[in-house]
């Protein structure tokens, strides 16, 4: 199969910091799905794994990166349910196997599910990460409320891939007021489109909330830098509300901020389930079901904002460095 991979963390202008390489076909465990890929999209988690994970030690073979994927069945493991060959599924991946800047992959079948039927393979490739983080967050780790209870929802970095699915999935599933943080007119305009009720500026976030007519938020979800807007986090969350962030960080967190609230600090990671093959793995399945669903009855709008062209190093690294510069309004995908 043709792949694209690196062995060495390198700046993306390096000729070598990713390669075109050809590898056998990956042969599908039990619980697998063999499949040809059709479209991928690029996050900023494949970036940070190209730029960290070979700093001092290369890889000894090409590693592939990628995650979300769209593609076709070609062959299911024994154990598989649900699937046959020939169906279109769609999925975010698993950080313990090859990735899907690749023409075949093998997925564990309980975390893909069948892909929506009314768009586009590159289209529906920009939502299976997003949408699994953003749903996670907000129902497993917030807990926030779905039906009638109103609520305050503040979305820290709204425009990226993660903040815009997430102000879709809260303003039609849910009864919250969706603020989301923009400092740009066009992602300003685009955190709108996906839903926010209303968008303030990060910069300064505690004066911008306020001037917009809210004192603390009920949940605030952080997809942007933790460390930076801790203090912001920490004075915003309304007393016994919850804090959710997907970014690490490696700056010491004043965590006993938030004891007078009984607030809390959640961690949402969607890789957590595949990594240590948690009991509920399959609800990775169930909620990209779900999704797929709503893509088609037309409650949830696909996010990419620009297509790319083949699977080849030139074409990855062009992502990458779209990606590396850190102003994506919604998601970059890659149609094979």
């Amino acid at each position: 199969m043709r792949a694209v991979g690196f062995l060495n963390s390198l700046p993306i202008e390096e000729a070598e910091s990713l390669f075109d390489v050809d590898l056998p076909d990956p042969k599908p465990e039990m619980n697998d799905l063999l499949v040809e890929i059709e479209a991928v999209s690029v996050n900023p988690a494949d970036a940070k794994r190209r730029i960290r994970t070979a700093v001092d030690t290369p890889h000894e073979t090409p590693f592939i990166l990628g995650y979300d994927a769209v593609g076709i069945v070609v062959e299911c493991g024994a154990d598989v349910t649900g699937f046959k060959p020939g169906d279109r599924v769609w999925y975010a991946g698993d950080a313990n196997r090859p990735g899907s800047y690749a023409s075949m992959q093998c997925v564990d079948h309980r975390i893909a599910a069948h892909a929506p039927k009314s768009v586009s393979p590159e289209a529906a490739a920009s939502l299976p990460l997003v949408s699994l983080t953003a749903w996670e967050i907000l129902f497993e780790r917030l807990q926030v409320p779905q039906g009638e209870t109103p609520f305050s929802l503040l979305i820290i970095g709204g425009a990226g891939g993660v903040g815009s699915i997430t102000a879709q999935i809260a303003r039609k599933l849910t009864n919250a007021t969706v603020i989301a943080t923009a400092s740009r007119p066009e992602t300003a305009k685009w955190c709108r489109q996906m839903g926010a009720h209303h968008v303030v500026n990060h910069r300064d976030l505690v004066k911008d909330m306020k001037q917009a007519g809210f004192e603390q938020s009920d949940y605030i979800v952080q997809y942007a830098d933790t460390a930076q807007h801790w203090d912001a986090m920490c004075e915003l969350i309304a007393p016994q509300g919850r804090i959710g962030t997907i970014v690490e960080t490696s700056e010491k967190l004043d965590v006993s901020a938030l004891q007078g609230k009984s607030a809390a600090l959640m961690w949402e990671l969607m890789f957590t389930r595949s990594l240590f093959g948690t009991p509920d793995m399959y609800k990775q399945g169930q909620i990209l079901t779900r999704m797929a669903r709503m893509v088609d009855d037309g409650t949830i709008a696909t996010t990419e904002t620009k297509v790319l062209h083949g699977l080849s190093s030139d074409t990855l690294k062009e992502a990458h460095q779209i990606i590396e510069g850190a102003a994506m309004i919604g998601k970059l995908v890659i149609k094979y």
